[in-house]
């Protein structure tokens, strides 16, 4: 026969374990981990040694977990209050204290993780960092909504250079792809939702612009990008960079031409000009010395 002291502890580490499940998705384990894959892959190519490598992944992955966890606690009222279904604090798999307490507690390690950069390097983290969280508490039901996402992704490559020996800045060209980057990221990541979110009363700026407009506009920054990164360094480019270039316009012309009748190709297209823009930053020529994020270094 269980006594139930006994039962409770047969049950406690099943409840762990649902605090721990339930925690890991609430901190938006998709953007995360592409976040900080791109981020330990920037720092890999722009020649960190191991030991700059992983302070850097581990202070974007702090960071990160913050923004995630933020920003599903800040929005559990209303999720409850239209009973969105598929987020743990909604579904009543966590509670509201706990998410916060963990996001504060990331956002604490993220402080001396991204300092331990340098303090040029950690300032422009945190910058990031701050305003990914402006975006959650608030910024996103505004006309300004793209602005932390064009802060967060321009200010990414920025701190990987600042992390080199020298502490050398990037070149504007890879700061400004950045930014035009995360421009379309957010774009591309609010088009499927437009509708949804206009009924929820969130009016960020693609929700003011419209599916129909977003659908048109989403294409412009990535392929912008694109071409920076492409044209950026100095000399012409080579054959991959402009092979890249030329099938993300294609890429891009397509889907705001088929999006029309099917809106899910339009951001279809846009994940693979963003993923041609991925690869192009990670290529020697965004990040060669002299041009790219090595710019300065020694």
């Amino acid at each position: 026969m269980t006594t139930p002291e006994q039962s409770t502890t047969v049950r406690s580490p099943g409840r762990r374990a649902r605090r721990v499940s339930a925690l890991a998705r609430a901190c938006h384990p998709g953007p995360l981990v592409a976040v900080t894959g791109l981020t330990a892959a920037l720092a890999v190519t722009a020649g960190q040694d191991k030991g700059s490598c992983l302070l850097t992944t581990g202070a974007v992955l702090a960071g990160q977990l913050s923004i995630g966890w933020c920003n599903d606690a800040f929005d559990a009222r209303r999720d409850l209050a239209t009973g969105r279904r598929g987020k743990p604090v909604a579904d009543g798999a966590i509670g509201t204290t706990e998410v916060w307490a963990a996001a504060y507690a990331a956002l604490a390690l993220c402080v001396p993780l991204s300092f331990a950069c340098g303090l040029w390097a950690g300032a422009v983290h945190l910058t990031a960092v701050a305003a990914a969280w402006a975006y959650d508490l608030g910024l996103k039901a505004t006309g300004w909504s793209w602005a932390p996402y064009a802060v967060a992704f321009g200010a990414l490559p920025a701190f990987v250079a600042l992390g080199l020996p020298g502490r050398p800045w990037p070149a504007w060209w890879v700061v400004l792809a950045g930014a035009l980057l995360g421009i379309g990221a957010h774009l591309g990541d609010v088009l499927p939702d437009i509708r949804g979110d206009l009924a929820t009363g969130v009016r960020g700026w693609p929700q003011r612009l419209g599916p129909d407009r977003v659908r048109l506009l989403l294409p412009v920054p990535l392929v912008t990008a694109s071409a920076l990164l492409a044209l950026g360094p100095a000399g012409p480019p080579g054959r991959r960079q402009a092979t890249a270039l030329v099938v993300a316009g294609l890429v891009a012309v397509t889907g705001t031409l088929l999006g029309r009748r099917w809106e899910r190709t339009a951001f279809a297209t846009a994940v693979v000009v963003a993923v041609l823009d991925v690869a192009l930053l990670l290529s020697g020529s965004a990040i060669a010395s002299g041009s790219g994020i090595g710019a300065g270094g020694s």
